[in-house]
Protein backbone atom coordinates (compact mmCIF):
# COMPACT_ATOMS: atom_id res chain seq x y z
CA UNK A 1 0.00 0.00 0.00
CA UNK A 2 2.84 2.39 0.79
CA UNK A 3 4.55 1.25 -2.30
CA UNK A 4 1.38 2.26 -4.39
CA UNK A 5 0.57 5.18 -2.69
CA UNK A 6 4.63 6.44 -3.34
CA UNK A 7 4.42 5.43 -6.75
CA UNK A 8 0.94 7.52 -7.11
CA UNK A 9 2.62 10.51 -5.72
CA UNK A 10 5.14 9.86 -8.26
CA UNK A 11 2.92 9.66 -10.97
CA UNK A 12 1.44 13.08 -9.87
CA UNK A 13 4.22 15.26 -9.59
CA UNK A 14 5.39 13.96 -13.10
CA UNK A 15 1.89 14.86 -14.47
CA UNK A 16 2.64 18.62 -12.87
CA UNK A 17 6.47 18.88 -13.79
CA UNK A 18 4.99 18.03 -17.59
CA UNK A 19 2.15 20.98 -17.38
CA UNK A 20 4.68 23.23 -15.79
CA UNK A 21 7.40 22.45 -18.33
CA UNK A 22 5.53 22.15 -20.96
CA UNK A 23 3.55 25.80 -20.51
CA UNK A 24 7.23 26.84 -20.23
CA UNK A 25 8.88 25.74 -22.75
CA UNK A 26 5.79 25.74 -25.36
CA UNK A 27 5.71 29.70 -25.10
CA UNK A 28 9.37 29.81 -25.49
CA UNK A 29 9.11 28.37 -28.82
CA UNK A 30 5.76 30.74 -29.57
CA UNK A 31 8.69 33.61 -28.98
CA UNK A 32 9.00 33.49 -32.44
CA UNK A 33 6.05 35.15 -33.24
CA UNK A 34 7.07 38.71 -32.23
CA UNK A 35 10.72 38.20 -33.28
CA UNK A 36 9.54 37.52 -37.04
CA UNK A 37 7.75 40.89 -36.03
CA UNK A 38 11.13 42.13 -35.00
CA UNK A 39 12.57 41.11 -38.85
CA UNK A 40 10.48 43.29 -40.53
CA UNK A 41 9.96 45.83 -38.70
CA UNK A 42 13.53 46.61 -38.18
CA UNK A 43 13.94 46.03 -42.11
CA UNK A 44 10.79 47.55 -43.14
CA UNK A 45 9.82 50.82 -40.30
CA UNK A 46 13.40 51.48 -39.39
CA UNK A 47 15.14 51.03 -42.45
CA UNK A 48 18.33 49.04 -41.37
CA UNK A 49 20.58 47.74 -43.65
CA UNK A 50 21.73 43.64 -43.12
CA UNK A 51 24.65 44.16 -41.57
CA UNK A 52 22.81 46.33 -38.79
CA UNK A 53 19.92 43.93 -38.27
CA UNK A 54 22.37 40.93 -37.78
CA UNK A 55 24.31 42.98 -35.39
CA UNK A 56 21.35 44.82 -33.43
CA UNK A 57 19.39 40.67 -33.55
CA UNK A 58 22.92 39.34 -31.91
CA UNK A 59 23.61 42.07 -29.45
CA UNK A 60 20.12 41.46 -28.08
CA UNK A 61 20.87 38.33 -27.22
CA UNK A 62 23.57 39.63 -24.69
CA UNK A 63 21.50 38.60 -21.57
CA UNK A 64 21.54 35.03 -22.63
CA UNK A 65 25.39 34.63 -21.70
CA UNK A 66 24.98 35.74 -18.06
CA UNK A 67 23.12 32.53 -17.60
CA UNK A 68 25.12 30.87 -15.37
CA UNK A 69 24.40 33.85 -12.56
CA UNK A 70 20.77 33.41 -13.37
CA UNK A 71 21.65 29.84 -12.48
CA UNK A 72 23.67 30.22 -9.44
CA UNK A 73 21.15 32.36 -8.07
CA UNK A 74 18.07 29.45 -8.83
CA UNK A 75 20.28 26.91 -7.07
CA UNK A 76 21.24 28.83 -4.11
CA UNK A 77 18.68 31.76 -3.16
CA UNK A 78 15.27 30.57 -2.51
CA UNK A 79 12.32 32.69 -2.76
CA UNK A 80 9.48 31.93 0.04
CA UNK A 81 10.86 28.29 -0.25
CA UNK A 82 11.35 27.69 -4.00
CA UNK A 83 14.42 28.20 -5.97
CA UNK A 84 12.61 27.50 -9.90
CA UNK A 85 8.96 28.92 -9.69
CA UNK A 86 9.61 31.87 -8.42
CA UNK A 87 12.31 32.69 -11.61
CA UNK A 88 10.04 31.16 -14.09
CA UNK A 89 7.28 33.85 -13.02
CA UNK A 90 9.55 36.82 -12.69
CA UNK A 91 11.34 36.29 -16.22
CA UNK A 92 7.81 35.95 -17.68
CA UNK A 93 7.22 39.30 -16.00
CA UNK A 94 9.92 41.08 -17.70
CA UNK A 95 9.00 39.36 -21.44
CA UNK A 96 5.42 40.88 -20.77
CA UNK A 97 6.70 44.16 -19.52
CA UNK A 98 9.08 44.55 -22.79
CA UNK A 99 6.80 42.97 -25.73
CA UNK A 100 3.86 45.01 -24.13
CA UNK A 101 5.84 48.42 -23.85
CA UNK A 102 6.90 48.06 -27.48
CA UNK A 103 3.78 47.74 -28.50
CA UNK A 104 2.11 50.07 -26.75
CA UNK A 105 5.03 53.17 -27.72
CA UNK A 106 4.14 54.88 -30.83
CA UNK A 107 5.95 53.95 -34.08
CA UNK A 108 7.46 57.92 -34.27
CA UNK A 109 8.86 57.34 -30.30
CA UNK A 110 10.89 53.86 -31.28
CA UNK A 111 14.72 54.47 -32.24
CA UNK A 112 17.38 51.72 -32.68
CA UNK A 113 18.32 52.26 -28.93
CA UNK A 114 14.82 52.46 -27.47
CA UNK A 115 14.17 49.15 -29.34
CA UNK A 116 17.13 47.40 -28.38
CA UNK A 117 16.72 48.17 -24.75
CA UNK A 118 13.53 46.52 -24.67
CA UNK A 119 14.87 43.42 -26.84
CA UNK A 120 17.25 43.31 -24.55
CA UNK A 121 14.82 43.34 -21.33
CA UNK A 122 12.99 40.52 -23.12
CA UNK A 123 15.81 38.19 -23.74
CA UNK A 124 17.22 38.82 -19.54
CA UNK A 125 13.07 37.27 -18.53
CA UNK A 126 13.83 34.57 -21.39
CA UNK A 127 16.87 33.86 -20.42
CA UNK A 128 16.04 33.67 -16.29
CA UNK A 129 13.15 31.72 -17.57
CA UNK A 130 14.52 29.19 -19.24
CA UNK A 131 17.59 28.41 -16.91
CA UNK A 132 14.75 27.51 -14.32
CA UNK A 133 13.39 25.53 -16.74
CA UNK A 134 16.20 23.67 -17.58
CA UNK A 135 17.26 22.86 -14.41
CA UNK A 136 14.33 21.82 -13.37
CA UNK A 137 14.48 19.09 -16.75
CA UNK A 138 18.07 18.20 -15.21
CA UNK A 139 17.19 17.85 -11.09
CA UNK A 140 13.67 16.09 -12.44
CA UNK A 141 15.82 13.68 -14.94
CA UNK A 142 17.43 11.76 -12.26
CA UNK A 143 14.69 11.18 -10.08
CA UNK A 144 13.96 7.59 -9.96
CA UNK A 145 11.21 5.40 -8.89
CA UNK A 146 12.37 4.79 -5.01
CA UNK A 147 12.09 0.47 -5.55
CA UNK A 148 14.50 1.24 -8.22
CA UNK A 149 17.95 -0.58 -7.79
CA UNK A 150 19.59 1.61 -10.37
CA UNK A 151 21.94 3.99 -9.51
CA UNK A 152 22.61 5.88 -12.88
CA UNK A 153 19.69 6.61 -14.97
CA UNK A 154 20.16 5.40 -18.34
CA UNK A 155 20.51 7.04 -21.84
CA UNK A 156 16.91 6.04 -22.30
CA UNK A 157 15.21 6.95 -19.52
CA UNK A 158 17.34 10.63 -19.19
CA UNK A 159 16.27 11.30 -22.51
CA UNK A 160 12.40 10.97 -22.25
CA UNK A 161 11.93 14.61 -20.69
CA UNK A 162 14.42 16.46 -22.78
CA UNK A 163 12.47 14.65 -25.63
CA UNK A 164 9.22 15.69 -24.06
CA UNK A 165 10.25 19.75 -23.38
CA UNK A 166 12.02 19.64 -26.78
CA UNK A 167 8.62 18.68 -27.74
CA UNK A 168 6.87 20.99 -26.56
CA UNK A 169 9.06 23.73 -27.78
CA UNK A 170 8.81 22.49 -31.22
CA UNK A 171 4.98 23.02 -31.17
CA UNK A 172 5.03 26.09 -30.02
CA UNK A 173 7.52 27.42 -32.48
CA UNK A 174 5.39 25.73 -35.60
CA UNK A 175 2.17 27.37 -34.05
CA UNK A 176 4.25 30.97 -33.54
CA UNK A 177 5.51 30.86 -37.24
CA UNK A 178 2.76 29.99 -38.98
CA UNK A 179 0.22 32.81 -37.06
CA UNK A 180 3.31 34.91 -38.09
CA UNK A 181 3.61 34.17 -41.80
CA UNK A 182 0.26 34.63 -41.88
CA UNK A 183 -0.94 37.91 -40.53
CA UNK A 184 2.89 40.00 -41.21
CA UNK A 185 1.23 41.75 -43.69
CA UNK A 186 -2.29 41.56 -42.42
CA UNK A 187 -1.42 42.82 -38.78
CA UNK A 188 1.10 46.04 -37.64
CA UNK A 189 4.20 44.57 -35.83
CA UNK A 190 3.41 46.38 -32.93
CA UNK A 191 0.05 44.40 -32.74
CA UNK A 192 2.24 41.25 -32.67
CA UNK A 193 4.19 42.25 -29.93
CA UNK A 194 1.50 42.83 -28.05
CA UNK A 195 -0.41 39.36 -28.63
CA UNK A 196 2.68 37.92 -27.39
CA UNK A 197 2.88 40.37 -24.35
CA UNK A 198 -0.20 39.14 -23.22
CA UNK A 199 0.40 35.76 -23.90
CA UNK A 200 3.46 35.79 -21.45
CA UNK A 201 0.92 37.66 -19.23
CA UNK A 202 -0.77 34.94 -18.97
CA UNK A 203 1.58 32.46 -18.17
CA UNK A 204 3.05 34.48 -15.10
CA UNK A 205 -0.23 34.64 -13.63
CA UNK A 206 -0.37 30.85 -14.38
CA UNK A 207 3.12 30.07 -12.63
CA UNK A 208 2.27 32.00 -9.66
CA UNK A 209 -0.45 30.04 -8.92
CA UNK A 210 1.62 26.47 -8.66
CA UNK A 211 3.52 25.29 -5.60
CA UNK A 212 7.09 24.26 -6.40
CA UNK A 213 6.56 21.84 -3.66
CA UNK A 214 4.36 19.77 -5.74
CA UNK A 215 7.12 18.84 -8.57
CA UNK A 216 8.40 16.23 -6.03
CA UNK A 217 12.09 17.83 -6.68
CA UNK A 218 15.10 16.49 -5.00
CA UNK A 219 14.88 18.19 -1.74
CA UNK A 220 18.05 20.22 -0.78
CA UNK A 221 19.36 22.47 2.17
CA UNK A 222 18.03 26.18 1.12
CA UNK A 223 20.69 27.75 2.73
CA UNK A 224 23.49 26.80 0.26
CA UNK A 225 24.69 30.09 -0.45
CA UNK A 226 25.79 31.44 -3.67
CA UNK A 227 29.84 31.49 -3.03
CA UNK A 228 29.47 27.75 -1.82
CA UNK A 229 27.11 27.16 -4.95
CA UNK A 230 29.85 28.99 -7.85
CA UNK A 231 32.09 26.50 -5.86
CA UNK A 232 30.52 23.27 -6.57
CA UNK A 233 30.10 24.59 -10.09
CA UNK A 234 33.93 25.17 -10.40
CA UNK A 235 34.30 21.55 -8.57
CA UNK A 236 32.54 20.36 -11.72
CA UNK A 237 34.01 21.85 -14.38
CA UNK A 238 37.20 20.53 -13.36
CA UNK A 239 35.79 17.22 -14.27
CA UNK A 240 37.18 16.91 -17.79
CA UNK A 241 34.69 15.31 -19.29
CA UNK A 242 32.16 18.32 -18.72
CA UNK A 243 34.98 21.23 -19.26
CA UNK A 244 36.25 19.40 -22.39
CA UNK A 245 32.53 18.89 -24.00
CA UNK A 246 31.21 22.47 -23.21
CA UNK A 247 34.14 23.60 -24.67
CA UNK A 248 33.85 21.74 -28.04
CA UNK A 249 30.05 22.38 -27.98
CA UNK A 250 30.44 26.34 -27.52
CA UNK A 251 33.55 26.01 -30.33
CA UNK A 252 30.78 24.22 -33.00
CA UNK A 253 28.73 27.28 -33.24
CA UNK A 254 31.36 29.89 -32.65
CA UNK A 255 33.25 29.08 -35.26
CA UNK A 256 30.62 29.15 -38.15
CA UNK A 257 30.26 32.75 -39.50
CA UNK A 258 26.28 33.06 -39.36
CA UNK A 259 25.06 34.59 -42.68
CA UNK A 260 21.22 34.55 -41.37
CA UNK A 261 20.85 39.15 -41.68
CA UNK A 262 22.11 38.55 -45.24
CA UNK A 263 20.09 35.46 -45.91
CA UNK A 264 16.96 37.35 -45.12
CA UNK A 265 17.93 40.39 -47.24
CA UNK A 266 18.65 38.48 -50.27
CA UNK A 267 15.25 35.89 -50.42
CA UNK A 268 12.94 39.02 -49.01
CA UNK A 269 14.67 41.56 -51.37
CA UNK A 270 16.64 40.16 -54.03
CA UNK A 271 14.01 37.02 -54.73
CA UNK A 272 10.99 39.04 -53.67
CA UNK A 273 9.93 35.69 -51.68
CA UNK A 274 6.75 36.47 -49.70
CA UNK A 275 7.11 37.04 -46.30
CA UNK A 276 4.38 33.83 -45.82
CA UNK A 277 6.17 31.88 -47.68
CA UNK A 278 9.38 32.54 -45.03
CA UNK A 279 6.87 31.73 -41.85
CA UNK A 280 5.84 28.68 -43.73
CA UNK A 281 9.83 27.70 -44.13
CA UNK A 282 9.85 28.33 -39.98
CA UNK A 283 7.12 26.10 -39.91
CA UNK A 284 8.41 23.53 -41.46
CA UNK A 285 11.62 24.08 -39.94
CA UNK A 286 10.26 23.85 -36.17
CA UNK A 287 7.85 20.47 -37.44
CA UNK A 288 11.24 19.41 -38.45
CA UNK A 289 12.10 20.06 -34.99
CA UNK A 290 9.25 18.17 -33.81
CA UNK A 291 9.93 14.92 -35.93
CA UNK A 292 13.53 14.95 -34.91
CA UNK A 293 12.59 14.77 -31.04
CA UNK A 294 9.89 11.92 -32.39
CA UNK A 295 12.72 9.76 -33.84
CA UNK A 296 15.54 10.80 -31.41
CA UNK A 297 13.33 9.46 -28.17
CA UNK A 298 12.21 6.21 -30.16
CA UNK A 299 15.16 5.12 -31.99
CA UNK A 300 18.41 7.50 -31.31
CA UNK A 301 19.06 7.94 -27.74
CA UNK A 302 20.48 4.53 -27.34
CA UNK A 303 23.03 5.82 -30.29
CA UNK A 304 26.05 7.30 -28.21
CA UNK A 305 25.87 11.07 -28.35
CA UNK A 306 29.08 11.77 -30.03
CA UNK A 307 28.11 9.66 -32.98
CA UNK A 308 25.14 11.52 -33.26
CA UNK A 309 26.22 15.12 -32.81
CA UNK A 310 28.75 14.46 -35.54
CA UNK A 311 26.36 13.71 -38.16
CA UNK A 312 24.44 16.33 -37.34
CA UNK A 313 27.50 18.83 -37.85
CA UNK A 314 28.22 17.11 -40.83
CA UNK A 315 24.70 17.40 -42.62
CA UNK A 316 24.67 21.14 -41.50
CA UNK A 317 27.69 21.94 -43.52
CA UNK A 318 25.77 20.27 -46.42
CA UNK A 319 23.41 21.96 -46.63
CA UNK A 320 24.96 24.94 -46.44
CA UNK A 321 26.65 23.75 -49.93
CA UNK A 322 23.10 23.29 -50.69
CA UNK A 323 22.61 26.92 -50.58
CA UNK A 324 25.41 27.73 -52.46
CA UNK A 325 23.74 25.60 -55.43
CA UNK A 326 20.92 27.93 -54.73
CA UNK A 327 21.99 31.02 -54.78
CA UNK A 328 24.26 30.10 -57.98
CA UNK A 329 20.64 29.67 -59.52
CA UNK A 330 21.28 25.79 -60.28
CA UNK A 331 18.11 24.53 -58.40
CA UNK A 332 15.84 27.56 -60.57
CA UNK A 333 17.56 25.56 -63.76
CA UNK A 334 16.43 22.58 -62.90
CA UNK A 335 12.58 23.15 -62.21
CA UNK A 336 12.82 23.55 -58.41
CA UNK A 337 11.03 27.07 -57.34
CA UNK A 338 12.74 29.39 -55.19
CA UNK A 339 9.74 29.59 -52.67
CA UNK A 340 10.10 25.37 -52.52
CA UNK A 341 13.95 25.73 -51.45
CA UNK A 342 13.51 28.82 -48.99
CA UNK A 343 10.01 26.26 -47.67
CA UNK A 344 12.16 23.17 -47.32
CA UNK A 345 15.59 23.02 -47.34
CA UNK A 346 16.37 27.21 -46.06
CA UNK A 347 13.69 26.23 -43.14
CA UNK A 348 15.61 22.86 -42.24
CA UNK A 349 19.04 24.59 -42.03
CA UNK A 350 17.66 26.88 -39.63
CA UNK A 351 17.00 24.67 -37.37
CA UNK A 352 19.39 22.11 -37.96
CA UNK A 353 21.67 24.17 -35.54
CA UNK A 354 19.25 23.66 -32.39
CA UNK A 355 19.41 19.50 -33.64
CA UNK A 356 22.62 18.91 -31.67
CA UNK A 357 21.04 20.19 -28.31
CA UNK A 358 19.08 17.13 -27.32
CA UNK A 359 21.82 14.73 -27.19
CA UNK A 360 23.98 17.10 -25.95
CA UNK A 361 21.35 18.07 -23.22
CA UNK A 362 21.21 14.35 -22.75
CA UNK A 363 24.92 14.23 -22.13
CA UNK A 364 24.92 16.99 -19.86
CA UNK A 365 22.38 15.85 -17.87
CA UNK A 366 24.22 12.33 -17.08
CA UNK A 367 27.54 14.47 -16.42
CA UNK A 368 25.61 17.18 -13.97
CA UNK A 369 26.74 16.78 -10.46
CA UNK A 370 23.81 16.51 -7.99
CA UNK A 371 23.03 20.26 -6.56
CA UNK A 372 24.29 22.23 -9.24
CA UNK A 373 21.73 21.20 -12.24
CA UNK A 374 20.60 24.79 -12.70
CA UNK A 375 24.68 26.47 -12.86
CA UNK A 376 25.78 24.01 -14.63
CA UNK A 377 22.44 24.16 -17.53
CA UNK A 378 22.96 28.06 -17.76
CA UNK A 379 26.30 27.93 -18.43
CA UNK A 380 26.05 25.41 -21.39
CA UNK A 381 23.32 27.88 -22.73
CA UNK A 382 25.05 30.77 -21.73
CA UNK A 383 28.54 28.92 -24.02
CA UNK A 384 25.52 28.42 -26.62
CA UNK A 385 24.31 32.15 -26.32
CA UNK A 386 27.80 33.37 -26.73
CA UNK A 387 29.01 31.42 -29.30
CA UNK A 388 26.48 32.53 -31.46
CA UNK A 389 26.82 36.14 -30.70
CA UNK A 390 30.28 35.45 -31.60
CA UNK A 391 29.07 33.66 -34.90
CA UNK A 392 26.56 36.46 -35.71
CA UNK A 393 29.65 38.95 -35.87
CA UNK A 394 31.99 36.72 -37.84
CA UNK A 395 28.63 36.56 -40.11
CA UNK A 396 28.78 40.28 -40.40
CA UNK A 397 32.75 40.22 -41.33
CA UNK A 398 32.64 37.73 -43.70
CA UNK A 399 29.99 39.86 -45.10
CA UNK A 400 31.76 42.79 -45.44
CA UNK A 401 34.86 40.44 -46.66
CA UNK A 402 33.02 39.26 -49.73
CA UNK A 403 31.38 42.48 -50.20
CA UNK A 404 27.87 41.55 -49.16
CA UNK A 405 27.10 44.97 -47.19
CA UNK A 406 23.47 46.43 -48.60
CA UNK A 407 20.79 44.71 -50.21
CA UNK A 408 21.66 45.18 -53.42
CA UNK A 409 24.61 43.47 -54.23
CA UNK A 410 24.67 39.73 -53.83
CA UNK A 411 28.23 38.41 -55.82
CA UNK A 412 30.01 37.97 -53.40
CA UNK A 413 27.11 35.70 -51.57
CA UNK A 414 28.33 31.89 -52.71
CA UNK A 415 31.68 32.45 -51.66
CA UNK A 416 30.68 33.21 -48.42
CA UNK A 417 28.53 30.29 -47.93
CA UNK A 418 31.24 28.03 -48.96
CA UNK A 419 33.50 29.34 -46.21
CA UNK A 420 30.72 28.74 -43.90
CA UNK A 421 30.47 25.45 -44.72
CA UNK A 422 34.49 24.59 -44.09
CA UNK A 423 34.10 26.31 -40.99
CA UNK A 424 31.15 23.95 -39.84
CA UNK A 425 33.44 20.79 -40.40
CA UNK A 426 36.42 22.06 -38.83
CA UNK A 427 34.91 21.31 -35.22
CA UNK A 428 34.50 17.28 -36.45
CA UNK A 429 38.49 17.15 -36.25
CA UNK A 430 38.04 17.43 -32.28
CA UNK A 431 34.56 15.53 -31.87
CA UNK A 432 36.71 13.41 -29.31
CA UNK A 433 36.45 15.87 -26.97
CA UNK A 434 32.75 14.37 -26.38
CA UNK A 435 33.10 11.71 -23.62
CA UNK A 436 31.60 8.25 -25.30
CA UNK A 437 28.91 7.07 -23.42
CA UNK A 438 30.12 3.93 -22.06
CA UNK A 439 33.03 5.74 -21.12
CA UNK A 440 31.36 8.26 -18.66
CA UNK A 441 29.48 4.71 -17.56
CA UNK A 442 32.68 2.99 -16.74
CA UNK A 443 33.79 6.14 -14.84
CA UNK A 444 30.41 6.25 -12.74
CA UNK A 445 31.13 2.94 -11.83
CA UNK A 446 34.70 2.88 -10.86
CA UNK A 447 34.46 6.26 -8.67
CA UNK A 448 31.41 4.37 -6.99
CA UNK A 449 33.79 1.16 -6.20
Amino acid sequence: MVAEAEESGIGSSGRIQKKVLGIGYWVQGVRCFPWMGVNFFLKDAMGVDPSTLQLLLNSANLPMVAKPLYGVLSDAVYISGQHRIPYIAFGAFLQALSWLAIAILSQSSISISTITLYLLLSNLGASIAEVANDAIVAEAGKQQPTSSKISQPSPASSGELQSFVWMASSVGGVLGNLLGGLIIHRVSPQKMFLLFGLLVSLQFFVTIMVRESSLNLPKRASDIGVRKQLSKLRVALKEPAIAQSITWFAASYAVIPALTGTMFFYQTEHLKVDSSVLGISKVFGQAGMLLWSLVYNHWLKRVASRKVIVGIQGVMALFMVSDVLFVKGVYRSMGLPDWMYVVIFSGLLEVLFFFKILPFSVVMARLCPAGCEGSLMALVMSAIALAMIVSGYLGVALAAYVGVTTANNFSGFPKALLIQAACTLAPLFWSSCIPDDDDHETSTRTKSE
